[in-house]
């Protein structure tokens, strides 16, 4: 993002005699809720990555150390050793490994992106923008426009970074969420600031948390340090002893990886330099503020003193993503999930093979039921004509086609007969009642005279 989009300098617009009072200024409450919903999501998000990167550093070291045990109580057990621990040590050390592996998998898919390291950076510019609006901004007549719009743009640009996935929980807490109202030194977040308020709050604020930080971070920066030093002398102690002794080497081996993984995904060393950089900044605009008489607290004074503090602090948090992010690459979990991956591939490709075997077992019971079923078909064919041919040419059959054949004769000579007669019949008629016209007038007795002489119910009518 371009310095001008961040830089309130380019506004030129005539300030107003009265200043707008902030409380009553949507915009600011606005600014307020988007920086506490980031700031709330990213400090869970990132407390839940670092406690399932601890769970699989400890299930690392466990899986080693229940590998160790199971060997000490084999099972099934020897003479005078009881079964129960050399059961519960085995299914552990199977169990371990797979959990581990199934949690680091989990933490790539969901946690191997650093959104949270977006959403801290999207919260700090939206800090920075609620500071120029109460101070380098409060005279200014379009400071609520100005905020909305940067507001849409950090919005927008969070969006692009988290690869268009904004899921992030909504906040219900108290707006400022880091507003502490027992602490005087704890801003409210509404008011325009003068400058000695900017300065306690902002800058003296950030200048303490830094310094505290520096501190913790030494402090486990140290710690580290002597576990990773004593896991590796204890190892090379029992190397040294030689016998049973040595198998707790692996112990020891794989607790010195975890720590030296845990230092490496922290990156506690560039995190002590980049806050040491902010402090020693700081610490200059600090003693600037304080040496400058009353009087010299000008406007001009104030405005230099935020944008170089703003500066600072902007520059140190980009500074302080990009080193997270490269150590998130570092500290890739490839390795520790490559176990339930194999798995998980290992058990598709069974359930493919499976499937594959499943079809062609079916294809192949189709296939030779359909092939018994066309030699029973054929049989049977064979058969019924077998069978025709014998019945055709038994002397009962013969007897009953002639008898058939016999019928037939009689019943077409019966019917040529009776059809000659009828023809007969009808010829006679029409010659006997050749001069009578059929018609309207025809009389009731000619007509039926005419239909007396038709062949009766019984005949034949052709």
């Amino acid at each position: 993002m371009n310095r001008s989009k961040r830089n309130p300098e380019p506004i030129t617009e005539e300030p107003v005699m009265e200043t707008e009072t902030p409380r009553a200024t949507p915009i600011l409450q606005i600014a307020w809720a988007r920086f506490s919903e980031l700031d709330a999501n990213a400090v869970a998000r990132s407390k839940a990555h670092l406690n399932k990167r601890r769970w699989i550093a400890a299930l690392g070291v466990l899986a080693t150390l229940f590998a160790i045990l199971a060997m000490l109580f084999p099972y099934p057990p020897t003479e005078n050793q009881p079964a129960l621990p050399g059961l519960t040590f085995r299914v552990l050390l199977v169990l371990t490994p797979l959990i581990g592996s199934a949690m680091a998998a989990f933490t790539k898919a969901f946690y191997s992106s650093g959104d949270w390291l977006m959403m801290r950076a999207g919260a700090e510019e939206i800090l920075k923008e609620i500071y120029f609006f109460r101070t380098i901004l409060q005279k200014r007549k379009n400071r609520r426009a100005y905020l909305e719009n940067r507001l849409a743009e950090i919005n927008r640009h969070l969006y692009q970074s988290l690869n268009g996935e904004l899921v992030i929980k909504p906040y219900n807490g108290p707006v400022p969420s880091n507003y502490y109202p027992d602490d005087p030194n704890s801003d409210p977040g509404f008011e325009d600031l003068t400058g000695d308020e900017y300065f306690k709050y902002r800058v003296e604020n950030q200048l303490a948390w830094h310094r505290k930080e520096i501190q913790e971070y030494q402090t486990e920066r140290v710690r580290l340090q002597i576990l990773i030093l004593a896991s590796g002398v204890i190892g090379a102690f029992l190397a040294a002893l030689g016998g049973a002794l040595t198998i707790w080497v692996a112990l020891t081996a794989s607790l010195t990886a975890a720590f030296l993984g845990w230092q490496e995904l922290r990156n506690i060393d560039l995190i002590i330099k980049n806050y040491s950089k902010v402090v020693v900044e700081l610490s200059v605009i600090y003693d600037h503020w304080l040496n400058l008489e009353p009087e010299e607290r000008t406007d001009a004074e104030f405005y230099r003193m935020v944008k170089s503090a703003e500066e600072i602090l902007w520059a140190q948090n980009m500074e302080y993503i990009k080193s997270q992010q490269e150590a998130l690459k570092e500290a890739d979990l490839e390795e520790e999930a490559g176990l339930i991956n194999r798995v998980i591939r290992e058990s598709t490709e069974s359930a493919k093979r499976a499937k594959k075997a499943m079809e062609d077992d079916l294809v192949e019971f189709t296939r030779e039921t359909l092939e018994e079923t066309e030699e029973k078909i054929e049989e049977t064919f064979k058969a019924a004509l077998g069978s025709l041919a014998e019945e055709a040419s038994s002397e009962l059959v013969k007897q009953e086609l002639e008898a058939m054949s016999k019928a037939v004769v009689e019943m077409a000579e019966s019917v040529k007969e009776r059809a000659s007669s009828l023809v007969s019949s009808l010829t006679e008629i029409a010659r006997e009642f050749a001069h009578v016209d059929i018609g309207r007038d025809t009389s009731k007795e000619e007509l039926n005279a005419i239909l007396a002489r038709y062949p009766k119910t019984g005949d034949v009518k052709g």
